[in-house]
């Protein structure tokens, strides 16, 4: 978008912990490597890297860190729109707001409202043209291996599933209908002509719609059925989470 944009990502920090010295090492210096990136320069400061294991252990937390990997995605973005500019200051909305999608379907809804943003936003009008999407890979790549239409969806990394079973064709009907559905003018109109797959994904298609459309405004800082929130608003010490009342609505 032209100053903010949307990710649906899987965070383990976990994972780091199985990471050898050397991995992180080499990991860190793709994200930050020395100015001068001679060989040379880069083998000094990985045994620099090697030789500080508290320095190694402060690395390992930020490669697992949400907010370490939006700075490392933004501020590049940032910088290079400021040359390309000839300005100064801030470039993106603000700073990043993050949502955690409790169950398999809040994280089928998150990826299809990225999906259609730049179509909502009025930049697009077509799935094929909606750049910056991982749709478009989607689409590109079938183009050129067709049968991949059949497989099951999965995100550009990771798996989705196991209980819904979905193939890429679906998820590209769904997101096709979904857009008409969302479109300028039409909020809230339902079509009759509804993929029959969301039967598997929602109680009616209208629900999807809005389940879709709540990532607008409706979810705050969690999506997923009403049980999942109270218990998210129970673990942060609060008693009430913005979005269970939609949550019971949709069921």
């Amino acid at each position: 978008m032209s100053n903010h944009l949307h990710l649906v990502v899987r965070v383990d920090p976990s994972v780091t912990s199985t990471w050898s010295d050397e991995e992180v090492a080499a990991r860190w210096l793709r994200l930050f490597p020395p100015r001068d990136d001679s060989d040379t320069a880069i083998e000094h400061k990985r045994l620099r890297l090697l030789a500080d294991p508290a320095r190694l252990n402060i690395l390992r937390q930020r490669l697992g860190s949400l907010s370490w990997l939006m700075r490392c995605l933004v501020e590049p973005i940032a910088r290079r729109a400021n040359r390309e500019d000839g300005c100064k200051g801030r470039f993106w909305e603000g700073r990043y707001k993050c949502q955690a999608l409790c169950d398999e379907r809040s994280v089928l809804a998150a990826m299809a409202y990225v999906d259609l943003n730049p179509i909502r936003a009025g930049m697009t009008d077509r799935l094929e043209t909606s750049a910056h999407t991982s749709v478009i890979r989607r689409i590109n790549k079938a183009q050129s291996a067709p049968t991949m239409l059949t497989q099951p969806l999965k995100p550009i990394a990771g798996d989705l599933r196991p209980t819904f079973d979905l193939t890429v064709a679906d998820y590209l009907q769904i997101l096709d209908w979904t857009g008409r559905t969302l479109a300028p003018g039409k909020r809230g109109q339902i079509a009759i002509d509804a993929p029959a797959i969301l039967s598997s994904l929602d109680q009616d298609a209208k629900r999807w719609a809005t389940r879709v459309g709540a990532f607008g405004g409706g979810w705050a800082r969690a999506a997923g059925s009403a049980q999942d929130l109270i218990a998210l608003a129970a673990r942060l010490g609060q008693q009430w989470l913005k979005g269970v009342r939609l949550a019971l609505r949709l069921g």
